[in-house]
């Protein structure tokens, strides 16, 4: 339910909080003291569309809260989690209004965009009225509500599923019948394809590996010949090893009678000669890693090629080649298959429609004993309402030849005004005053089935007697008793029978400006509220017995 409304700034609203509880709310006032006022900032916190005319002049910008208690299985929560919003128990919806007319959305402090705020909205309040159209939900509604009248939610849902699945049947035998037409249109191509890719037998990772050990046989082959060089400098025929080898020999010998002469010279030759053998060692380790076959090279450079021109004629990258060959496979295999398979999937589908068409039929079937019960339930509510001419009826038409995920039923609610006359859409056949105490009566048959946790009925008892308005008040002190219900309205009848009463009025704000104020009114406060109510300017003794007695009669 609305706990709490703040609004700032919004057209003679400067500053104002609300706190809201259950059962019947009441909005009261003189005409103009800006009840209207309220219900638009509080529409502009649901989504309502934006106005820089809201924007109190001289503020720079508007801002209305509005705060709900909520079960967390709210289906709010659900819109919350569709667009990666965190939510909990109370959820905070926020609207800034900018002067130069731009608005900016929030819930729970998070920013959304309008369209978020407006669908969370649509989930949490209800607002109806003599002029509006948002009381007026489209036949998709309807059939949703009478669902919900006669319980047959779960039903529907699971048509849809149904539904969706002889979809995804139909769309697998529409595949599979176009992915055999064009096999067939190719089937000397396939062939060839998957013969010759058989062949060449293209593996994952192939390009690169065969890419990294041409380069490398590349450098074996430019450094081989360097190395070949320096091993015969080392270790060849001219190598000066030999020679150095003898002259260190002879003059080791001479250490023992001229060390102090040789010393050095032997040392260093010993050094050069381990030199020279860690040299030819490394040169020739090299040489074995670098060993070079021409011919390794020449298969790897004919299998790039080939890889690559296989590539091109399939238009694809050699790394998708083992792919397309699978693909080409598939085809062939499909096109050994063929009637088989696409039998099968036929066989599938036609199972899938007519398991869908025996729910939807069960469901249609279901929806027309709702229907009848639900006529009964909201004719009995329309003589208090002074609409005991008037008839309301639920116009189901089926048409199987059209289904869809909620069946093949259209279902609408309509009504004929008077005897003799043509039935047709709420729309289109009730007059203003007419359609509110309508949607009232459907209003309380459906409360506790397919409505939001918060109604809104602004001034429906306009342009009705006191009997009419007194019936009106005490259906929406019924429908208080399962849902929030707030409602506008200039008739005492309705008023004394309200939980909570806010009485909305005009007063000086101090700099020579008027503000609009909300004054939750105690026992006593109510009671010359509702006397003012019946006798107009001067409330008199008997007009506070009057509205005693109404306080009284409604208790």
């Amino acid at each position: 339910m609305l706990s709490h409304l703040s609004i700032r700034d919004i057209v003679l609203i400067d500053r104002l909080d609300i706190d809201l509880s259950r059962n019947l709310t009441v909005l009261t006032g003189e005409t103009g003291a800006g009840k209207s006022i309220v219900l638009d900032a509080f529409a502009l916190a649901l989504g309502s569309r934006g106005d820089a005319a809201l924007v109190r002049q001289g503020a720079e910008q508007a801002q209305v809260i509005a705060s709900f208690d909520l079960p967390r299985e709210h289906p709010a929560f659900d819109v919350l989690k569709e667009n990666g919003l965190d939510g909990g128990g109370e959820l905070i919806l926020r609207r800034v209004q900018l002067a130069d007319g731009r608005t900016r959305a929030f819930i729970n402090d998070q920013p959304v965009t309008v369209q978020v705020l407006r669908e969370v909205g649509r989930r949490l309040v209800e607002i109806h009225g003599q002029h509006d159209e948002r009381a007026l939900v489209d036949a998709a509604t309807h059939r949703a509500l009478l669902d919900a009248f006669g319980g047959n939610a779960g039903r529907a849902g699971e048509c849809g599923n149904l539904w969706l699945m002889w979809k995804e049947r139909e769309t697998a035998v529409a595949t599979e019948r176009e992915r055999l037409r064009r096999a067939m249109a190719e089937a000397d191509f396939i062939r060839h394809a998957v013969e010759e890719l058989s062949t060449l037998d293209p593996q994952p990772g192939e390009e690169q590996a065969l890419a990294e050990r041409r380069a490398a046989l590349m450098r074996a082959e430019k450094a081989a010949d360097d190395l070949r060089d320096a091993h015969e400098t080392i270790a060849g025929s001219a190598s000066p090893v030999p020679s150095l080898a003898a002259v260190w020999r002879r003059l080791e010998r001479r250490m023992a009678d001229a060390g102090d002469l040789v010393g050095g010279p032997v040392k260093a030759l010993d050094q050069a000669l381990q030199s020279l053998e860690e040299a030819r060692a490394g040169l020739e380790h090299a040489l074995a890693v670098a060993d070079f076959d021409p011919k390794e090279l020449e298969r790897n450079e004919e299998r790039l090629f080939g890889l690559r021109a296989a590539a091109r004629k399939y238009n694809a990258t050699v790394e998708d080649l083992p792919a397309v060959a699978a693909r080409f496979k598939a085809d062939m295999e499909s096109l050994d298959r063929g009637a088989e398979k696409l039998a099968a999937l036929e066989k599938e589908a036609g199972a899938a429609e007519a398991a869908y068409r025996a729910a939807a039929e069960a469901l249609s079937k279901a929806r027309q004993k709702a229907a009848k019960t639900l006529d009964k339930a909201v004719n009995a509510e329309l003589a208090p309402l002074k609409l005991e001419r008037a008839e309301f009826m639920t116009e189901l038409a089926s048409d199987p030849a059209n289904p869809g995920p909620e069946g093949f039923d259209r279902v609408e609610f309509w009504v004929r005004t008077n005897p003799g006359s043509k039935p047709g859409p709420l729309m289109k056949v009730a007059s203003g005053g007419e359609l509110a105490r309508f949607l009232l009566a459907l209003k309380v048959v459906l409360a506790d089935r397919g409505s939001a946790p918060t109604l809104v009925f602004d001034e429906i008892d306009t342009a009705v007697g006191g009997a009419v308005s007194d019936a009106i008040g005490a259906r929406l002190a019924r429908l208080g008793e399962k849902v929030q219900v707030l409602s506008v309205t200039h008739a005492p009848q309705v008023a004394a029978r309200a939980a909570n009463h806010f009485l909305v009025m005009k007063e000086a704000d101090g700099k020579k400006r008027v503000a609009t104020r909300v004054l939750t009114l105690t026992p006593q406060q109510k009671r010359e509220e509702i006397a003012r109510m019946l006798a107009g300017a001067e409330v008199t003794a008997e007009a506070r017995a009057a509205a005693e007695r109404l306080i009284a009669g409604a208790r």
